[in-house]
């Protein structure tokens, strides 16, 4: 059966879920007037629109795409076959927003994975014997054997490795669940206000508490490059590529370069079902998180509407927000307006340039949104055969519910695939993360067939200085998917679909500055304090009564729902001060 190429190129999706969020909105009418508006569908403004109308202000959210989500999306992209078509594992929903918005009630359902990780090897068998293979999972014990396989001293080594990395991971917690500290509030002003203000160093002094003694392990862990640690720890080389990857996964770093080792422990913070580090496939995919904050949204009173595309911001004469006006020329005016678009957009793209100043611009203009990501969705009508894995007999075997590591059993791949794109050339052998959801879900696909996404890297926004063609998605997926066989023979030939997403894609489609995942890079300079600017991180902007309210702020993208809840609060502290 001949492949179909997808590149949403003049052509719409299928959206089963977008098709369920129109007809609701059709029954709730745009009103001219609301206490806060809230511009992008996205998770994180869904969660911020759902706790203002809690805390009583009467809340719209306004989306410019069919269906709600942002890059948590499910999308009917072949008849039949469902996909997560952006962002494809859930484990960073912070358990208080889950638990307060009744999320579960709310339909969200979370298929579990156990084992979570799977790298085979691209070697020959000996003897017989199939390739070899890394599995990890929550067994210790089976970690210990597989990791044996390839080192006894990394197996001795491991258990210890993963209460470390723990701990510190443990310990950041009450910084994801809080604003930065106000600095302008701890030094200016007077005693009482310094005073109220330095209510905002609980959450780091916290953090220092539960590090205790290892505070200089957690500061090397996120300066330093993540092999000066793996090194320390392992001298296997598959297992410290397979932890390599969670250390530049979404981001244009290498396993070389300072500050990747924040990237792995950012990636093994979250939890999910009270499992720790965790991360599961959400029934119908990952529009399923959307749809459960929108439904628990809306059963507050909030009003949600897709195909709403805001133009601009509105700003008054006293140089306040009003409102917005959408690009059909409808005004609707608020007290408030809270963006879940990246920095970028919200402040070159949806507010007047003349309410900013040209220095607060050219600011906005450097943050980093780089980004090394093409997302591959493919629909298949059988079950890759691992060669490292056999399963002849077509069945799932526990490995394919995992993250499945291609093209990482050595650091020097990961290196110079990275090598390439900085170069301007997508990697010839890329790293390529591949899951297939529907192994555990069988809403996704037709009986038989599967879901499959491959999250690959490293890919350049621009091919040496010109734009993405066709061509060159089709000849990059290409090469992805000849990897693959090479792993698993027969998957070239079971392929029905594809869907290519290059970096310019996730940016048009989805609204991702750069196609960045994280609503801008998650490095040193743009964490925390410095989210997205210095001068930025509270969520409030130059423009008031204009807040940011996505990824893009404080803690990051993938935290998911924290940038919400923390904006949330502060537009009521704010308009509870005025």
């Amino acid at each position: 059966m001949a492949a179909a190429v997808w590149t949403d190129r003049g052509r719409k999706a299928v959206t089963v879920a977008g098709t369920v969020t129109r007809a609701r909105s059709s029954h709730t009418a745009l009103k001219s007037q609301y206490d806060a508006l809230v511009i992008g569908g996205g998770h994180n403004g869904l969660v911020a629109a759902a706790y203002l109308q809690k805390g009583g202000l009467r809340t719209a959210v306004l989306e410019r795409r069919h269906v709600l989500g942002g890059a948590a999306v499910s999308e009917e992209i072949f008849p039949g076959f469902r996909f997560s078509r952006c962002s494809y594992l859930l484990s960073l929903l912070r358990p208080h927003i889950y638990k307060d918005l009744e999320l579960k009630k709310h339909g969200l359902k979370v298929y579990m994975r156990d084992p979570h990780a799977f790298t085979p090897m691209l070697e020959e068998g000996v003897k017989g014997v199939p390739p070899r293979s890394l599995t990890l999972g929550s067994d210790l014990a089976m970690n210990q054997m597989e990791i044996g396989k390839f080192s006894q001293k990394d197996a001795k080594a491991f258990p210890e490795f993963v209460e470390h990395l723990e701990k510190l991971a443990g310990a950041i917690h009450p910084l994801l669940d809080a604003p930065p500290v106000d600095i302008p509030g701890v030094t200016t002003g007077s005693l009482r206000k310094r005073l109220s203000a330095a209510k905002t160093l609980t959450p780091i002094i916290k953090c220092g508490l539960k590090l205790g003694r290892n505070i200089p392990d957690f500061y090397e862990i996120i300066t330093a490059p993540i092999m000066k640690i793996l090194n320390r720890w392992f001298e296997s080389e598959p297992l410290r590529a397979t932890l390599a990857t969670d250390a530049v996964i979404g981001a244009m770093t290498s396993p070389s370069n300072p500050g990747s080792g924040y990237v792995l422990l950012h990636h093994v913070m979250g939890e999910l079902e009270k499992e720790k580090g965790a991360w599961g496939y959400v029934e119908g995919g990952m529009g399923g998180v959307s749809q459960a904050i929108a439904s628990a949204a809306r059963s507050y009173g909030v009003d949600i509407f897709t195909e709403k595309d805001v133009g601009q911001v509105l700003v008054g004469s006293d140089g306040a927000a009003k409102g917005v006006v959408l690009k059909d020329g409808t005004e609707i005016h608020s007290k408030v307006v809270l963006s879940n678009a990246t920095p970028y957009v919200t402040f070159k793209n949806l507010t007047p340039q003349a309410a900013l100043s040209p220095e607060f611009i050219k600011a906005v203009e450097q943050i980093d949104y780089t980004s090394p990501v093409t997302k591959i969705n493919v629909a298949v009508d059988k079950l890759p055969n691992f060669l490292a894995s056999p399963t002849p007999d077509g069945k799932p075997g526990p490995h394919h519910q995992c993250s499945i590591h291609l093209n990482c059993e050595s650091v020097e791949v990961l290196e110079t695939a990275y090598k390439e794109a900085m170069n301007g050339r997508p990697s010839v052998r890329p790293m390529l993360e591949m899951t297939i959801p529907s192994v555990l879900d069988p809403t996704l696909a037709p009986p038989g067939c599967h879901v499959v996404s491959l999250f690959t890297q490293f890919t350049p926004y621009h091919i040496e200085g010109r734009e993405w063609t066709d061509q060159d998605r089709e000849a990059f997926a290409d090469s992805a998917i000849d990897w693959v066989e090479q792993y698993a023979p027969g998957f070239k030939k079971s392929v029905v679909g594809r869907d290519i997403l290059a970096p310019p894609d996730l940016e048009r489609i989805f609204g991702l500055t750069g196609g960045n995942i994280f609503h801008g890079s998650m490095s040193l300079d743009q964490l925390y304090l410095a989210r997205p600017l210095p001068f930025l991180s509270d969520y409030r902007s130059p423009v008031k009564g204009l807040y940011l309210c996505g990824s893009g702020c404080h803690p990051g993208g993938g935290v998911m729902g924290s940038p919400g809840w923390n904006a949330a609060l502060t537009v009521m502290a704010d308009l509870k001060r005025r």
